[in-house]
């Protein structure tokens, strides 16, 4: 059986070319494409920094009205530190940080409000408070 000369160079052409290309994909890449939805979305991240951002001004006030309380004040005048410059420090922490020393502030603040710590307690909180946001913002 004789082939044509259009049959040979459709097989001896055009037919490994299109073989290479069909092979040279993964037979499922369009369905993972359909599948991956890792990309956020623009409103997404909008929300997610919004609410972020929420979180962390939540944060600021609680620390910020923890240490401004006169008792505060006066332990930080007794220690020789300057209660403005610790209220101008308590932005600069991170997240994280503020996080947890906000949680702790109102951890005390509910406790000295429940009558379950003393005022020395308290006063001793306050300090170590104002120390790890000393240190945080100097490290």
């Amino acid at each position: 059986m004789k082939l044509s000369a259009f049959s040979r160079t459709l097989i001896q052409g055009v037919l490994p070319g299109a073989l290479v290309v069909a092979l040279a994909f993964p037979p499922d890449i369009f369905a993972q494409a359909a599948e991956q939805d890792h990309i956020v979305s623009s409103q997404a991240l909008q929300k997610h920094l919004e609410t972020s951002s929420a979180a962390r001004q939540r944060n600021i006030t609680t620390v910020a009205g923890f240490l401004s309380s006169p008792m505060a004040d006066r332990a930080m005048r007794d220690a020789h530190v300057s209660p403005v410059q610790v209220q101008t420090a308590i932005p600069t922490l991170s997240d994280e940080e503020l996080a947890n020393l906000a949680s702790r502030a109102a951890d005390a603040q509910q406790k000295f409000a429940a009558g379950a710590m003393s005022n020395e307690m308290l006063l001793l909180i306050i300090l170590v408070a104002v120390v790890l946001i000393i240190v945080a913002v100097k490290h």
